[in-house]
């Protein structure tokens, strides 16, 4: 697998930074191979989106049952955070999940999978190429509170800039209940 990837404590996210091919003319930074998803055993990617999220302001907790997702920083620098649910939605009883809050710059890359719950707090403009496995219809699209005490992910700010869809998302322990099982 290497090609450059380290993992951390979450199965399944992986992390690697571009490497940069530079010559007169500028650089060109490989995003995505095939092969890549073959060896990761994601599945083939189906759909690529690039956001530009504005600084401060929060894109998540989101959450995919059946859609893997690699972000690829093009530019700027985010704050992500994410915990694993994976164990609450199999039912087993936890006080807290697994979670994972890291710096991301330029070039960085992500490997998110199913079942765990991702968000990016933008510290300054950040655009974001995500490539995803399954192809976009809603009805994948699930999410929890950035800011549920179960989780406490360490976030840089107490304030973000929110969509309404995050601003009004449940408390994990609701979303897994909605989902079909029981964290308590």
């Amino acid at each position: 697998m290497d090609q450059g990837w380290q993992s951390t404590h979450i199965a399944g996210v992986l992390r690697r930074k571009l490497v940069p091919h530079e010559d007169e003319r500028g650089v060109l930074r490989e995003a995505w191979r095939a092969s890549w998803a073959a060896d990761l055993g994601i599945g083939p990617v189906i759909q690529a989106n690039d956001t530009v999220t504005r600084a401060g302001a929060l894109r998540g907790m989101h959450l995919h049952l059946r859609q893997t997702d690699v972000w690829v920083v093009i530019s700027g620098n985010g704050h992500a955070g994410l915990a694993d649910v994976r164990p609450l939605l199999a039912g087993e009883k936890l006080d807290r999940p697994n979670t994972l809050s890291l710096e991301l710059t330029d070039g960085d890359c992500l490997v998110i999978p199913t079942g765990v719950g991702h968000g990016l707090w933008a510290l300054t403009d950040v655009t974001l190429l995500y490539i995803v496995t399954v192809e976009y219809d809603g009805t994948d699209e699930h999410g929890f509170a950035w800011n549920d005490p179960m989780v406490a992910l360490a976030w840089p700010g107490a304030t973000p800039i929110l969509s309404e869809r995050d601003r009004s998302a449940p408390l994990l322990s609701e979303a897994v209940n909605r989902l079909g099982a029981d964290p308590a």
